[in-house]
């Protein structure tokens, strides 16, 4: 029996959360049913020597501008080249163009992955968005709240449903991790018995990491062991970091920048915090959520589906620094709290948020296409 042809569409391979689960959903896809190909719209990124190590073939489209007739003309030829049955896309811009060329292939099904609420977009691309819809043969939230967002904006309800993302549970922390904290504790000039609150991300105005930094300039002074560890980058940093000045905390937060080794400094963590005003289903609390860390995320329907209130960890309000700050200082004051929350979050991403999980769902969407 003929293989069923599946073109992947997204903008970059940069070190992402989408770009995480398009490269693990190509790679795992069953290669005796599917003949899987990558398409990156704009360039490619670290995630493409995943893929050449899976034996998926990768196209690199070239896009310079928002729309580049050019690269328009050449994502047109590859699907020509490819004859995909399914055409899945992720993110806006692999959104638009993916459907734009719908009909170039006729026999082409088109999925869209949505992966976050999406209240950023512009009244254009919203616009653009329901034109499209009718190009759309089934468009996919990575959660419910994603889902919801797309329903209020006119996709019909044969077309919607929730995939969530999938993360694999690490291997079994080893004995030797005490003595990688205290490396990482040195390299940071933090002292050996500090305790850690830790965000890994862009740093970007929906993550609201100001009220991290306010959380622990609020607390300091009664709990001077905490730290606040910012792994990543983005255009809040300068802000950010001149706000920590200027408020006189900087003493006791540190920022590390763009990673590209950052899910190692999640383990440096005792419990990993996310503030943002909007979400789809945040990957980086899936992965502290992995190794076993409380998590501390703001009250926001993307992270309830994640976090169980004080089972799990804990959901403050959105924009509520103090609220922070009180479960920081919970966490330090219990010993063997942030334990137990930990391993209940870890238990919760083994039984709902598995990748063979993911990949059976995607595959069941294009089965059900095919036929």
């Amino acid at each position: 029996m003929p293989k069923s042809r599946i073109a992947l569409l997204i903008p970059t391979l940069d070190r992402s959360g989408a770009e995480k689960q398009f490269t693990l959903l190509a790679t795992r896809l069953p290669k005796d049913e599917f003949e899987v190909s990558a398409i990156a719209l704009t360039r490619g990124g670290p995630y493409a020597a995943d893929l050449t190590a899976g034996g998926i073939p990768l196209t690199v489209i070239g896009k310079r501008a928002k729309f580049d007739p050019f690269s328009f003309t050449r994502l047109r030829s590859e699907l020509r080249r490819l004859q995909p049955q399914i055409l899945h896309t992720w993110l806006f811009a692999a959104n638009a163009y993916g459907r734009l060329c719908a009909g170039i292939v006729p026999q082409t099904k088109i999925v869209v992955s949505e992966r976050c609420v999406d209240s950023w977009k512009a009244g254009w691309q919203l616009w653009l968005d329901r034109r499209l819809i009718g190009r759309t043969d089934r468009l996919v939230g990575n959660s419910p709240s994603v889902v919801e967002f797309y329903r209020q904006q006119g996709v019909p309800e044969e077309k919607l449903l929730s995939i969530p993302n999938g993360i694999e549970i690490p291997a079994s922390i080893g004995s030797n991790d005490g003595q990688a904290r205290q490396s990482m504790l040195q390299e940071l000039g933090i002292p050996a018995g500090a305790y850690v609150a830790g965000y890994i991300g862009r740093l970007a105005k929906q993550k609201r990491v100001e009220d991290l930094i306010w959380a622990v300039e609020t607390i300091r002074q009664i709990r001077p062991q905490l730290y606040l560890v910012l792994v990543g980058d983005g255009p809040e940093r300068e802000r950010l970091e001149t706000f920590a000045r200027n408020i006189g905390v900087m003493e006791h937060v540190r920022f590390l920048g763009h990673r590209d080794d950052a899910s190692q400094w999640m383990r440096l963590f005792d419990v990993f915090c996310l503030a943002s005003s909007f979400e789809g289903m945040s990957n980086s609390v899936m992965e502290a959520m992995s190794l076993a860390k409380p998590v501390i995320a703001s009250d926001i329907p993307a992270n309830r589906e994640l976090v169980v209130q004080s089972e799990t960890g804990f959901l403050p309000k959105l924009a509520d620094s103090v609220g922070f700050m009180q479960f920081m200082r919970r966490l330090i004051d219990e010993p063997g709290l942030g334990e137990k929350m930990g391993l209940a979050g870890q238990e919760r991403i083994r039984q709902f948020f598995g990748i063979q999980r993911m990949v059976d769902a995607y595959a069941a969407v294009y089965r059900d296409l095919l036929q």
